[in-house]
This record gives structure tokens, C-alpha cells and sequence, in this order.
């Protein structure tokens, strides 16, 4: 029986704003390569001889980032919606009730982290092969990561007797982000770095929850149970998973359970935490400054500097980050990396919505952004994927007018249905009931002017939507 890997895409990442924001979180876009962390993370444990098709486990809110950049890399993914944020917990039991029922409670399952950068692939399923093995034995693998450095982000481990010469260990302990002084300690004694991620028979973490964490498994299983499939989705109930506890895994089973084991692993691993990891894995010039995007320096030393738009460029930078979107940028000392989070708390609570959005705003459908606006009017472009459709809908206090610039459009005005084509237009009225699609093979781009009182993006009333939104 093959590895099935259940990959866990729900986290927000704020330490990496402003790029990562809670619309648009790290794992979903491309910060270490072409593509993206989670198609990265689904690529390395792609569908072989080793793996199953994955299951994944995303909040509702991503589920279409998930969906849709899973099918764009050809992998055939079950993702599977948590009602709402429970920790890791709740939502890998849950992945383990529905992989036990559907393979049996003997197959392993790989748990990942959906954020992760991981340099050496063919290593990292190297080190996942020598795991199967402890945990056919009954044993719950993570996998440890020998430390560079006395990090005090990390947990650790600490190895307990060897269980075969490939490299698998009992633990011993984990132990929770130490101070400096102590993770130095932990680095000379050999303790390893916990990456986070697991290999382990399906059965088994089930039983161990039940044990230690009774009310969370037996949630979990009863959403599991009354799930339902929708859209493609496989959702789960929402009345019981929010019964359930919010806890990680960590201290609900691994840190509590006597079958863990771990297995050290050299495959290039980092959990992409804050800017100054991504600096480390960067290719540095030869004054130690990594550059990504449009970016030109002068005379500066081991900084870091990002562009995912303008132009930026710097003149006598010493240990210093830089990242700059279209509408805001993070200018630190390279080593205040840890308190971009900080810096987050307070945007949010100035109400800034750069914290929650980017200029371009990702819907079901595609997206659009704002190129303008100005006194009772608006400029947006707007993008249809293939087969995307918008809800059929009224706006009480705007009129629209919509310009194709590239594919085709088909418009639902009132009773009429008609389509635009490039380098037509047409208008629709204040209170006129309207539904836009792409009926084509490439996408849609238009531009919207509208025009009226209030342009509030809650001034839409919607009858149908295929997205389940009206």
C-alpha cells in the first residue's frame, strides 16, 4: 500500500507580509522558485510507486487556491474543508479518519506542512522511505533536522536508543523553542531541529487520540462521518468539527504519545518563517546580498531585497531587508525578521487593509484590481478564468460599464444573453440584474468603469452563484 500524504494549507503566515496576507497566504505563492510552496510541497510527494494522490486539508477561504493550483501542476487532489480554524489537531485527525476509512487503518499517511522549502526532493523521499519502515513497526516518525545553528525558532529533539542503522531513533523528548543560550546547549548535545512534519499508520494516531484527546477524535470523526462532497470539495460538518478543541498535534498526541520515533533528515529543509530564511536559501551575490525582481544595488552588503513590481533599488545597505509590493513596503534590519508579526498587530488594528488584500483581489472566478478611483468613480481590471462565472446579481448604487480587451464575454443583462467581444463594450445599469462569464479557453480581461454614489464592494446583491456565495 502506498504513502498517502495529507497536506495541511491552512495557515495565514504573517511574518512574511507583506507579501503573505490573510487573503493570500506564503503557501500559495511563489516565494522560493516558479512555483508555489504548496505545489512544491504536493510535487515532492507526487503520485509514484511511494505515494498515493494526496489529500489536502485547507480552510474554506483557500479552498479554490487549493483546488485549482493542485490541477495545475496535473495533481489529482482530494481537498478536504475545515468549517473553521481548530489548530492542527482537529484537522489531521480528521485526514486520518478519512484515509483509515477509505485505504484502511494500516496505511501510512504523511503529514506536511504545505509552507515548507525543501532543497534536496530525492532526499527528503529518501528519508521518508527509511520512516516507512519505523512506522510499519507501530511508530509515529517525525522527521528531525540536524541544526546549522542554535536557532531559537525551532523546537527540538532529543534522540533516545537507535532503532536500526538507517538513522531512526525513539525520542526521547521534545523540547519547546528554547533561549539562546539553551539551544546552543541543545546543538553540542545533538539534538535535532523538529521540522514539523510525520509518517504514521492511520490507526495508530486515531488510537492515540482517542487516548489522549478523546472530545478532538471523536469530533473529528463525526465530521468525517456527515461530511459532504460539494463542488468538488469534500466538506466537512461543520457542527462537529467547531465542537472540537483547537490544539496542535504536538500536544495533543506526539509530545504524549510512547511511540514516537524520528528520523534525521538532510534534504535542504527550512519552514520559511520569516524573511531572513528566505535570504539563507537565496543564491547571494558576491558581497551577500540575494536580489529577487526588479532591483538594482549599489555598494551594499548581506542584504536582502525583494520587488514584486516596482523598481527598487539602494545604495549602501548593510544587513538590511527590503520588500516592496505594489501598494507597501517592509524596509529592517535583517535580523528583526521576528517582528514583522508585531508589525502586522499593529496594521491590523489601524484597520489597515493591506494587512488582509493585495491590489489584486482573488475570487472563485479570477480576479480583478483597482487602477483607479476618484470621486463617484472606479477603474478596475477584472479577469474571468475559463468556465469562470460571476454571481447573478444587482448593485443598488453603481452602473457598470465593461470593455473587453482579450477573449470573449457573455453577459446575462435582465432576460437578454448576448456576447462581447475584444475590443467591444457594453453597459449596464443602476439596479439591472447582470451575470458575466467566459465561455472560452483563455481568459477573460476587461476593464470596468463604474460610476455612481457608492462603489462599496458590499453594494451587490446576488440571486444565483455556483460558488455557493448568494
Amino acid at each position: 500500500m502506498r504513502i498517502v500524504p495529507v497536506i495541511l494549507a491552512g495557515g495565514t503566515g504573517t511574518r512574511l507580509w507583506p507579501l503573505s496576507r490573510t487573503s493570500l497566504p506564503k503557501q500559495f505563492l511563489p516565494l522560493a522558485g516558479p512555483k508555489t510552496l504548496y505545489q512544491d510541497t504536493l510535487l515532492r510527494a507526487s503520485p509514484s510507486p511511494l505515494f498515493a494522490d494526496p489529500v489536502v486539508v485547507a480552510n474554506e477561504e483557500f479552498r479554490f487556491f487549493a483546488q485549482r493550483q493542485a490541477a495545475a501542476i496535473g495533481i489529482n487532489a482530494t481537498v478536504m474543508l475545515e468549517p473553521a480554524r481548530r489548530d492542527s489537531a482537529p484537522a489531521l485527525i480528521a485526514a486520518a479518519c478519512y484515509v483509515a476509512q477509505t485505504y484502511g487503518p494500516d496505511t501510512l499517511v504523511l503529514a506536511l506542512a504545505s509552507d515548507h522549502v525543501v532543497l534536496d526532493p530525492e532526499g527528503f523521499r529518501l528519508t521518508v522511505e527509511i520512516g516507512a519502515d519505523a512506522a510499519r513497526l507501530g511508530k509515529i516518525v517525525t522527521f528531525g533536522i540536524t541544526p546549522t545553528e542554535p536557532r531559537t525558532s525551532y523546537g527540538y529533539i532529543r534522540l533516545g536508543k537507535e532503532l536500526d542503522e538507517r538513522g531512526a531513533f525513539e525520542v526521547e523528548s521534545f523540547v519547546e523553542k528554547p533561549d539562546r543560550a539553551t539551544a546552543q546547549h541543545y546543538v553540542e548535545a545533538g539534538y535535532l531541529w523538529n521540522s514539523g512534519n510525520f509518517l504514521f499508520p492511520a490507526g495508530l494516531l486515531l488510537s492515540e487520540a482517542e487516548t489522549f484527546e478523546p472530545v478532538i477524535a471523536e469530533c473529528a470523526a463525526a465530521a468525517v462521518a456527515a461530511a459532504t462532497s460539494d463542488l468538488g470539495f469534500l466538506r466537512l460538518d461543520p457542527a462537529a468539527f467547531k465542537a472540537a478543541p483547537a490544539k496542535s498535534i504536538d500536544f495533543a498526541v506526539l509530545e504524549r504519545t510512547r511511540h514516537a520515533a524520528v528520523v534525521r533528515g538532510s534534504f535542504g529543509w527550512s519552514d520559511v518563517g520569516s524573511w531572513d530564511a528566505l535570504h539563507e536559501i537565496g543564491t547571494p551575490d558576491d558581497r551577500g546580498n540575494v536580489c529577487v525582481g526588479s532591483v538594482t544595488m549599489l555598494d551594499s552588503d548581506d542584504s536582502f531585497v525583494r520587488s514584486e513590481g516596482p523598481l527598487v533599488t539602494a545604495i549602501g545597505l548593510k544587513g538590511i531587508s527590503v520588500v516592496a509590493t505594489d501598494d507597501a513596503v517592509l524596509v529592517m534590519p535583517s535580523n528583526r525578521s521576528q517582528d514583522v508579526k508585531e508589525l502586522v498587530s499593529r496594521l491590523k488594528a489601524a484597520k489597515r487593509n493591506e494587512v488582509d488584500e493585495h491590489l489584486t483581489i482573488h475570487r472563485p472566478w479570477g480576479t480583478y484590481q483597482t487602477v483607479c478611483r476618484g470621486d463617484r468613480f472606479q477603474v478596475k481590471k477584472i479577469v474571468v478564468e475559463p468556465g469562470g462565472v460571476l454571481s447573478l446579481q444587482k448593485h443598488h448604487h453603481r452602473a457598470e460599464h465593461w470593455i473587453v480587451v482579450r477573449g470573449t464575454a457573455e453577459v446575462t443583462l435582465a432576460e437578454r444573453k448576448f456576447t462581447v467581444n475584444e475590443n467591444e463594450s457594453t453597459y449596464i445599469p443602476i439596479g439591472g440584474v447582470h451575470r458575466l462569464a467566459n465561455p472560452g479557453r483563455i481568459p477573460l480581461e476587461l476593464i470596468e468603469v463604474q460610476t455612481g454614489s457608492y462603489l462599496g464592494e458590499d453594494d451587490i446583491h446576488r440571486f444565483e452563484d455556483i460558488y455557493q456565495r448568494a
